[in-house]
């Protein structure tokens, strides 16, 4: 099921699907854990969280390994999930357009072979000649191709779209056809912008520092290794077949709401794991203003965890701490979840300055 190809001289066959789990689990789990669908003003088809991979190196230092792996958002994630390993994810948002983005994103993994195939389907570009030379190519070489490749012919492109809605539907999650015109609106995104694709805030201009997709593969860690996970083939197979397997679980919920993520909890609970990594950006700035915060906090308490477990924040607006580094808008850092608990489990915060310092 590939890319059609692409520009009429080849053409991919598809990977033959293989899971653990059938298709109707997939499906029947995400409706299970996820609550009615919220509202969010932005539609965040990229992170604008340029230094997401900055926690890295600490993430190794703290040994966060294996286990169950909590996000929320879009592909930022792949690049935490190529790192930790864990066995599973759960990928949180309290819009439920979210979770057709990711649906999107299965349907490319499961429809590529490689990294370079995934980027031509993501991109709607054609992937270069013999394809299968470029495993150990740079992720620059990589960007630079497909910065020089144009998008496909119209009739390829709708062809690609057919593919990709066939392999969401096998996921058994119910798709309108206001569904698939929201996915298709996402994926045109991606088609007409390539790797420039720029971070956007509904209703406000963009800013100098918004990344772009390009940005975000290219960026590095602290150390200055690229470590997104489209910078090494291992690393996109990994998470490939997680998705695979069914073990990218995409929910929709409120992290403040009555069940999503208690539900998500009693989910690693019945599967005798613990929470390796809750990857949570600044939400928690938004729950600080609505009043929700506290109810946060008592979700976070369900999640089985351990010592080593973390919670791993972005930073915006200019608060500086240790993590911050110079040149960056935003600051990644983590925590581990006793202490984000030891510190507000009990006591109010009353805003987001007085948690930071906390």
């Amino acid at each position: 099921m590939l890319l059609a190809v692409l520009v009429a001289t080849a053409v991919i066959t598809s990977p033959v699907r293989t899971t653990t789990q059938s298709v109707s689990t997939f499906a029947a789990l995400s409706e299970q854990l996820s609550e009615p669908n919220g509202e969010f003003d932005t539609d965040n088809l990229i992170s604008n969280e340029s230094s997401y991979l900055h926690v890295i190196p600490a993430l190794e230092q703290g040994r966060v390994t294996g286990g169950v792996y909590i996000g929320v958002g879009p592909d930022q994630n792949f690049s935490y999930i190529a790192r930790i390993r864990p066995a599973t994810a759960f990928i949180i948002d309290i819009r439920r357009d979210n979770l057709l983005l990711h649906l999107l994103f299965k349907a490319i993994f499961a429809s590529s072979r490689n990294r370079v195939e995934y980027l031509s389907l993501l991109t709607g570009r054609a992937a270069p000649d013999r394809v299968d030379t470029w495993r150990d190519a740079s992720i620059d070489k990589i960007a630079t191709y497909f910065d020089g490749a144009k998008p496909l012919a119209p009739a390829a492109l709708a062809a690609n779209e057919q593919r990709l809605h066939a392999a969401m539907r096998d996921t058994g999650i119910p798709l309108s056809d206001r569904d698939l015109a929201t996915i298709d609106r996402f994926h045109g995104q991606f088609v007409r912008s390539g790797l420039g694709l720029q971070f956007q805030s509904t209703g406000r201009p963009a800013r100098e520092y918004y990344p772009t997709y390009r940005d975000l593969m290219l960026e590095t860690d602290r150390r200055g290794k690229q470590l997104c996970f489209l910078a090494a083939e291992d690393d996109f197979q990994y998470v490939k077949g997680l998705e695979a397997k069914d073990q990218i679980i995409p929910v929709v919920g409120n992290l403040a709401g009555p069940k999503a993520l208690a539900a998500i909890g009693q989910e690693v609970s019945r599967r005798g794991e613990k929470v390796s990594a809750f990857y949570i950006s600044n939400i928690e700035n938004y729950l600080l203003r609505d009043g929700s915060f506290q109810r946060y906090i008592e979700n976070v308490k369900k999640l089985p965890h351990t010592e080593r477990s973390v919670v791993i924040r972005s930073l915006f607006g200019g608060y500086q701490v240790p993590e911050s580094v110079p040149g960056y808008y935003s600051t990644s850092a983590i925590q581990t979840i006793n202490e984000l608990l030891a510190s507000c489990g009990s006591t109010r915060c009353r805003s987001y300055f007085d948690f930071l310092k906390r």
